[in-house]
């Protein structure tokens, strides 16, 4: 369920992954259920390709939220990661992952952790599971839409280059 589950960097929340457009994906909010467009530019990651440190191997984010949802009874966390202070954050998660890594997981690790289960609960998901083979889902849409990118932002690349290289356009002091 996790792999069409997204998260777009600048852009607040998550999104689900609805269709593919001609050079974009189309996502609807999972906080107010609007649909917009994302294009190549924007930096997509699938929630089902994350992981977490551990002072191990490291643990797969479904694996996280699913013993998240087991602490808290697939209910809204108890923790509020706004007002918590680092150490709260810090405890809290060492309930749920009692081998993370202390040094390499920092509380804003943990506060969108937290943020994303909410989320995802107040959304009715909460089959947090992955599907083998469902991680490269996502990334082959992303590669897909790369390649689909439109022929006139090349263009204009080429156009900005050869304008540079030949003074064309540019002024000149």
């Amino acid at each position: 369920m996790l792999k069409d589950i997204l998260s777009i960097t600048g852009k607040p929340g998550l999104y689900k992954l609805v269709n593919r457009g001609n050079n974009m994906l189309i996502v609807e909010s999972l906080l107010d259920g609007k649909r917009m467009p994302t294009y190549s530019r924007d930096k997509i990651v699938s929630l089902g390709e994350i992981s977490m440190y551990t002072m191990g191997d490291d643990i797969a984010l479904s694996e996280v939220l699913t013993k998240l949802g087991e602490k808290e009874g697939l209910k809204t966390a108890s923790i509020d990661p706004k007002k918590a202070d680092n150490d709260q954050l810090r405890d809290f998660f060492g309930e749920v992952l009692p081998d993370f890594d202390r040094d390499r997981v920092y509380p804003s690790d943990i506060r969108k952790l937290i943020q994303w289960y909410n989320i995802l609960i107040g959304a009715g998901i909460t089959d947090f599971t992955v599907e083998e083979g469902e991680e490269l889902a996502v990334e082959e849409v992303k590669q897909e839409v790369k390649k689909t990118a439109p022929k006139q932002q090349v263009k204009t690349q080429k156009a900005a280059a050869t304008s540079a290289r030949t003074g064309v356009g540019s002024k000149k002091g």
